[in-house]
């Protein structure tokens, strides 16, 4: 009940503050509503971005190894592309092999893009799509959302059959007003019959891959058109997926190298002339970038909270000095140390966590504001973040002068005027 009082006559105090002293407190908070919203708008601005983007990267899969020729260049240091460039090609004589040799793996596809691609039915076409060649386990490991049709079965996959599954762009242009299902459609001058449709993703942000603009065939139907060898042609990328169990797919990466190692007649000494990459290297460069750009937040700030709690603190100093009278009745009717504490440091993190909560206000309407693919989410821990900020910047304005108002003497308060 003491605490109940205590909160609520804080209150008081705070806001008569506030109301008396309008323009003073509103220029002293000035600097800690800034500064939050400079934390909070980076911050806000740094995860959207982040999330933008790593939606746009789901084409890649989770939880998914590479084999391919070319390694990713994230890891620092010089990139020796002329010794990557001797490299050959994974093939689909490896695929079968790992296929029946890999233990540690949900599923396993091997497949090529070509891009480029028009597509044509009667006197439609559509331009600048990406022909897929995929493998049945393809579904496996990445997502095709068929909202008609279906997908490839086992045997359309080994005879190569002319077959294949639309993008929403190229279902959409060439035929607007029909059901493509079982329609015929060329593609460079070879005819396919359409088995299904996939659902439609929308443009992604950086115009990121998605399936929209995606033509899928079998990977041996693939073949008739495009060579894929090993050191020509169009290159094919072998994924496996890993299993839940295998944290890290480190047991994965290891069958993956010792397999690959075995398949080419690798000597012990002898390098790698293959890469495995994981989707994830990607996403993790990108979040270490972002961190430094959340850093650049912190401290631009920073030096606005600082001038905020300066700020404060002389609120705090001048309310002290302005209610030496009121502490000294109070102690003399027996309020304690810390209930006159506790008075002042409320009143100062109340202040704070007001000045937090316009800056934070500021940021929820910066984020109506279109742009474009990006949408701006102001979440719930940037919002505990601002105003946890705010609350600790306003106990470490006040405290000194709560502290003095708590060790006055209250004869010597009572009479000062």
């Amino acid at each position: 009940m003491l605490i109940i009082r205590l909160i609520l006559e804080s209150f008081r105090f705070a806001w008569n503050a506030l109301r008396m002293n309008l323009l003073r407190t509103t220029l002293s908070l000035l600097g800690v509503t800034i500064g939050i919203f400079a934390i909070i708008a980076v911050f806000t601005l740094v995860d959207s971005l982040e999330r933008s983007i790593k939606d746009s990267l789901n084409f890649l899969g989770t939880n998914n190894i590479n084999v391919e020729k070319w390694p990713y260049g994230f890891g620092g240091g010089p990139y020796p592309w002329w010794k990557y460039l001797q490299r050959p090609h994974p093939t689909f004589d490896e695929y079968e092999f790992l296929q029946e040799n890999v233990k540690n793996a949900k599923g396993i596809s091997i497949f090529a893009v070509r891009g480029g691609i028009t597509a044509k039915y009667n006197s439609s076409s559509s331009m600048d799509l990406d022909l897929v060649g995929v493998v049945h386990g393809h579904k496996d490991v990445y997502e095709i959302p068929i909202i008609k049709g279906r997908y490839f079965t086992p045997q359309e996959d080994q005879a190569g059959r002319n077959v294949v599954i639309l993008g929403h762009r190229p279902a959409s242009e060439l035929f607007p007003d029909q059901n493509p299902i079982g329609k015929e459609i060329k593609v460079r001058g070879l005819k396919y019959y359409v088995i299904g449709v996939i659902k439609e993703e929308g443009d992604s942000f950086l115009g990121a891959p998605t399936n929209d603009e995606n033509i899928y065939l079998p990977y041996k139907s693939f073949l008739k058109v495009f060579y894929s060898g090993q050191r020509r042609g169009v290159g094919s990328r072998i994924t496996v997926k890993g299993l839940d169990k295998d944290i890290g797919l480190v047991e994965l990466e290891a069958e993956l190298r010792g397999l690959m190692r075995k398949k080419r007649a690798l000597k012990p000494k002898e390098e790698d002339n293959f890469a495995l990459n994981r989707p994830e290297a990607i996403a993790n460069f990108i979040g270490s970038t972002f961190d430094v750009i959340g850093l650049a937040g912190w401290v631009i700030g920073g030096f606005s909270i600082l001038v905020g709690g300066f700020g404060i603190a002389n609120i705090m100093f001048v309310s002290v000095r302005e209610r030496t009278n009121i502490i000294g009745i109070q102690k003399s009717l027996g309020a304690k140390n810390y209930f006159i504490l506790f008075q002042f440091l409320f009143e100062s993190v109340f202040l704070s966590v007001l000045g937090g909560g316009f800056g934070i206000l500021m940021v929820w309407l910066l984020s109506f504001i279109s742009l474009g693919s990006l949408e701006l989410v102001l979440s719930f821990s940037n919002i505990a973040l601002g105003l946890g900020v705010s609350a600790i910047i306003g106990m470490a304005s006040g405290i000194i002068p709560a502290a003095m108002a708590a060790r006055l003497d209250p004869v010597i308060a009572i009479r000062t005027q």
